[in-house]
């Protein structure tokens, strides 16, 4: 008996039948497909056999092999390795092997002394079909998008880009076509459902589900194994404590502030070291950009809109880094925060950005916290107090003199409040020459800086400078913002 015709694939979502017979599906792309070349040819002489090719239509020519360069079939049918022999009867799999094997493949296929020159044993390849880089792709192409958000037709001259933008769907920046592919790929990452609700996104209050949060990280260039990340920073953000909607609402610079702990920092090559405010690190950027698009697209919140900082910073596009645990002096955020010291948190704060502290000088912990009290005390006006939040980010070096000296966060702390706790008389209205300031009736008495709980306290940057960072922080507790922590989960 000779060979099947050679055949076309059709790439719908309908699983294209088996033909009786034997049939093998190979690529030239896989030393162990072109080692058994030879055996198909004893095979194609011996009995019906079809073969499909994934990725050379011509492969191989002896046996006049199927087109499958469009997957439908190995997808259809499963094919995670090649070259796999399958035997089919009545249009029904009975049996089917993988790689090559001789006993193997002379039991499935009834024919003896296969490949009588050949090693006994090889190992097959990756199949294309499951190929990562194809997976989603394929998923929509065979079967069927499960995807209930509306799909938007381009024009066939539109550029999707420039559509983005006309749409209103950016931030100012290109974003990235949320093609169903990009979507699916992004909601593997998740054992959440597609149409679960993460939360109300102010201020429309509209309630986002897990789908749509991923669109948004599709545009804002997330890779999907960040996608954890950002459902979190949208949990957090969108609570009561955090108050997204008054943050948007104020004239004040601030923005939310993600701070990621936790193992999936590094797994995600997140940046905790040298310019971790800044570009360069695509984990960074992205997971913040992604919760900014969320409250954009789903939420409403647009500048000159129910978004009305008088200013603004760069930090509202997207401010997201690490903290730096590997050889911080101190207790992480997230563990002074109430969480274990394995667990993968993010935590959103309300904040603008950042103010530098510049202390070359100072090689006690005695000095340099009197350099880092002096910076703060500026914050958000040098006479007022316990309205305005903010974080500290100590440096590695500026750490490691707190270190040397055997200061903890809890040292730390308790130094910085006793020189943030400032006489009365010197906060007042008028005092210095200022207007601002407090009542007068603080004048007798002492004031503390910032609130119980108003400061955090973190640890990132570069090995080399003797830099620190304040961001200033938006008015904290029940007439602003609390800082909110959520652990990350699958």
């Amino acid at each position: 008996m000779g060979n099947s015709a050679g055949a076309t694939v059709d790439a719908s979502t309908e699983r294209p039948s088996l033909p009786d017979g034997l049939i093998a599906v190979v690529k030239r792309d896989c030393p162990t497909c072109e080692f058994v070349v030879p055996v198909l040819e004893q095979l194609a002489k011996a009995g019906p056999l079809t073969v499909f090719t994934q990725d050379d239509p011509t492969f191989p020519e002896s046996v006049s092999p199927s087109d499958d360069t469009r997957l439908a079939f190995s997808w259809h049918h499963d094919i995670e390795t090649v070259p796999t022999l399958i035997r089919a009867r009545n249009g029904e799999e009975e049996d089917r092997t993988v790689g090559w094997s001789r006993p193997h493949w002379e039991k499935l296929s009834g024919v003896a002394d296969l490949g009588s020159d050949l090693p006994e044993f090889r190992p097959g390849c990756g199949s294309l079909s499951v190929d990562p880089a194809l997976a989603s792709e394929l998923a929509v192409r065979f079967g069927g998008s499960t995807l209930q958000s509306r799909r938007v037709e381009l024009a066939r001259l539109e550029d999707p880009f420039e559509a983005a933008f006309d749409r209103g769907w950016t931030d100012g920046l290109p974003v990235v076509p949320p093609t169903e592919a990009r979507v699916m790929a992004m909601l593997e990452e998740t054992s959440r459902a597609a149409d679960d609700v993460v939360a109300e996104i102010p201020p429309d209050l509209h309630p986002a589900t897990v789908e749509q949060i991923a669109i948004n990280a599709v545009m804002a260039g997330c890779k999907p194994e960040y996608f954890q990340v950002v459902l979190a920073a949208v949990e957090a953000a969108c609570t009561h404590e955090f108050n997204m909607h008054g943050l948007l609402a104020t004239t004040f610079f601030s923005g939310p502030v993600l701070v990621v702990n936790g193992p999936i920092a590094k797994r995600l090559g997140m940046n905790s070291g040298g310019n971790a405010f800044g570009q360069g690190n695509r984990a960074n950027l992205t997971i913040g950009r992604a919760l900014q698009l969320v409250v954009r697209n789903l939420g409403g919140g647009r500048p000159g809109e129910v978004d009305m900082a008088m200013l603004g910073s760069p930090g509202k596009l997207s401010f997201c880094f690490a903290e730096r645990e590997h050889d911080s002096p101190f207790s992480s955020l997230a563990a002074e925060r109430g969480f274990g010291p394995y667990a993968d948190t993010v935590t959103v704060f309300a904040g603008s950005g950042p103010t530098a502290i510049i202390d070359q000088i100072s090689r006690t912990p005695e000095s340099l916290v009197r350099s880092v009290a002096a910076c703060l005390r500026s914050t958000g006006h040098p006479k007022l107090a316990m309205g305005f939040d903010a974080m500290l980010v100590v440096s590695p070096e500026h750490g490691r003199i707190f270190a040397q000296s055997g200061w903890d966060k809890d040292r730390l702390r308790s130094e910085l409040e006793s020189l943030l706790t400032i006489p009365g008389a010197e906060m007042v209205r008028g005092v210095d020459g200022m207007e601002e300031g407090l009542p007068e009736a603080f004048a007798d008495g002492t004031v503390p800086k910032f609130r119980p709980g108003g400061l955090q306290i973190v640890h990132a940057g570069g090995d080399a400078g003797l830099f620190s960072a304040i961001l200033d922080g938006w008015v904290g507790g029940n007439m602003g913002s609390e800082p909110v922590t959520v652990e990350i989960r699958p």
